[in-house]
């Protein structure tokens, strides 16, 4: 079925309106797809108007087979084909197509309107259809609002999470924020703890005062000071101050750290000050050096930057805490070094020069530790003419052991004056020790020489053994079984050995010190003795009995770093002219 309209005005287009609106509800067009059919060719026909010129509206109906490709079933096409103006200025038709659920029968003259009332009643069919197409926008729009509202609390909903979000991820960074500073403190307090007890090592290895203040600064610049003056006071307790800044002099005399600064350094445990006049861009840190009397002295310190890190003073304080310990004790051994060498020096005796016999003496104290004070030798005349030469060691080091060194020296020279052989003497020493010092011991060896006797009497307790060198050169040890160490809580009777001894013989009385080695042992070192006493020739031995003994402790001692006493005395029988 096709019908044409014929459009020259506007009563002509809206006929053709009105008509092709009755024609597709006569079709079953759906009253959206009419309201959009009608909407769009009554606007093509108020572009044609206005236009001018008569055009032609052509309406057709039938299948797919006739109508635009695509489309599914029976349709409805419209067509608007311009004036032949238009046409001539190159206008294109205008077409459109709409789908027809179902196929009406012939509608006759359905579009033709001529009647006035027929007119108005199509136009409110077209007002129904237009009433209904606002339902359905009406109820559209209900939905679209209720999706916008929807999506407005789903908005909302996001945006609620996303703060949640993002307070969890602000409260999280800040966890983590806390972590590292956490974990950094932790480090940097691990790093302190361990910079402090390896510098206390190294403070406390020494037995030097001097060494420790010299290591001080090396140990603390450039990590935590830029330099480092120590000042120790005088032993008698002066002070000066004008070389001195005066939060220093401040510190000395209150025992208290002392921050001098242009701004106040807010140092735990540390009074602030004002700049020093000696170096007033520089901020000072002042620390008493404490013992339990009164500071030892004063470390000044600049800090590597701008200002120390509070945590970083409080281990400076620390730190020099614990070098005043290390300097007191340094001090106080070395006092009492002093005092047992001296002590020892004294109470070691002038070797006399009887009749054919020639005695060479050498005591070296211990370079290394307190181990001074324990190794004595000795030399005197009986009243009966014979020669008493001892060399013993009491155990223990220091002032004690000197003090009881002495005694046993005064002990035995008191009982040698009644007589009696080097056993016996050992024997009443051994019982002096026992009830004066339970619970210090000793070791010595004695031995006694006579003019009118060829024969030499020795007796040893606990020590090693005198080498005997005869004048052939030929050297042995006197082995013969010693006594117990003099002191310790038995009774025992030490027994007397003889040897003879030909005019050119020497006889080499010594301690551990000169012979004994950590990895080695003690008889390693009694052979490298007796080598070395082998290797003098008579003349040697007659004519320098002191420069031999230099000899033998010059190549005894060259593996050694002394931490023990040393004692060797030679006894020589000067050969017959």
């Amino acid at each position: 079925m096709t019908r044409t309209w014929q459009i020259s005005d506007v009563t002509d287009a809206a006929l053709a309106r009105i008509a092709t609106a009755r024609l597709a509800a006569a079709y079953g067009v759906p009253p959206v797809e009419r309201t959009r059919l009608t909407a769009s060719l009554g606007a093509q026909l108020r572009l044609c108007l206005t236009k001018g010129g008569t055009w032609r509206l052509t309406l057709e109906t039938g299948t797919v087979s006739r109508a635009t490709p695509g489309a599914g079933g029976n349709v409805l096409h419209a067509v608007v084909t311009p004036s032949p103006e238009a046409a001539a200025a190159g206008q294109p038709p205008w077409r459109v197509t709409v789908p027809c659920p179902e196929a009406a029968a012939d509608v006759g003259t359905a579009g033709a309107v001529d009647d006035p009332a027929e007119l108005a009643q199509a136009l409110l069919g077209a007002d129904e259809d237009t009433a209904l197409v606002l339902e359905r926008l009406t109820e559209q729009q209900d939905l679209v609002d209720f999706h916008r509202e929807e999506l407005q609390q789903t908005n909302q909903g996001v945006v609620a999470l996303h703060a949640e979000l993002d307070a969890a991820g602000r409260a999280q960074r800040e966890a983590f924020a806390a972590e590292r500073k956490a974990r950094t403190e932790a480090e940097n307090a691990r790093r302190r703890l361990t910079f402090l007890a390896d510098a206390s090592a190294v403070l406390t290895a020494s037995l030097d005062h001097h060494e420790i203040v010299r290591r001080l600064p090396e140990l603390l610049v450039p990590e935590y000071a830029s330099s480092v003056d120590i000042w120790l006071f005088d032993q008698d307790g002066d002070r000066p101050g004008p070389a001195h800044a005066a939060a220093a002099v401040v510190a000395a005399r209150t025992g208290r750290p002392q921050y001098a600064a242009a701004h106040p350094g807010g140092l735990p445990g540390v009074d602030d000050q004002p700049p020093s006049a000696l170096a007033p861009e520089r901020p000072l840190l002042c620390i008493p050096l404490p013992t339990r009397q009164a500071p030892l002295g004063v470390v000044t310190l600049s800090p590597p930057g701008e200002r120390w890190d509070p945590d970083d003073a409080v281990m400076l304080v620390e730190l020099t805490r614990r070098a005043s310990i290390a300097i007191d004790h340094a001090q106080r051994y070395q006092h009492n070094r002093d005092i047992a060498e001296t002590l020892q020096r004294a109470l070691l005796t002038e070797l006399p020069a009887p009749p054919g016999l020639t005695l060479a003496a050498r005591y070296l104290p211990a370079t290394h530790g307190l181990n001074i004070g324990g190794d004595w030798y000795d030399a005197f005349r009986q009243p009966d003419g014979g020669v008493i030469v001892v060399v013993g060691d009491v155990t223990g080091h220091g002032l004690r052991a000197a003090v009881m060194m002495s005694q046993l020296r005064t002990a035995l020279r008191a009982y040698a004056v009644d007589g009696g052989s080097p056993g016996q003497l050992l024997t009443r020493l051994h019982t002096f020790l026992h009830h004066l010092q339970p619970d210090l011991f000793a070791t010595a060896v004695i031995a006694r020489f006579h003019p009118d006797d060829p024969t030499m009497t020795w007796a040893a307790a606990g020590h090693p053994p005198p080498v005997l060198r005869t004048p052939d050169g030929r050297v042995r040890t006197l082995d013969a079984k010693p006594g117990a160490m003099l002191g310790i809580p038995l009774r025992q009777e030490i027994a007397d050995h003889t040897v003879s001894m030909a005019p050119g013989s020497t006889l080499a009385l010594y301690t551990d010190g000169l012979v004994e080695r950590r990895a080695r042992g003690i008889d390693p070192g009694i052979a490298r003795l007796a080598q070395a006493l082998g290797s003098f020739g008579p003349a040697e031995l007659d004519a320098d009995l002191e420069g031999s003994a230099d000899g033998i402790l010059r190549p005894m001692l060259s593996d050694s770093e002394r931490d023990d006493d040393v004692c060797l005395l030679l006894c020589h029988l000067r050969g017959r002219g």
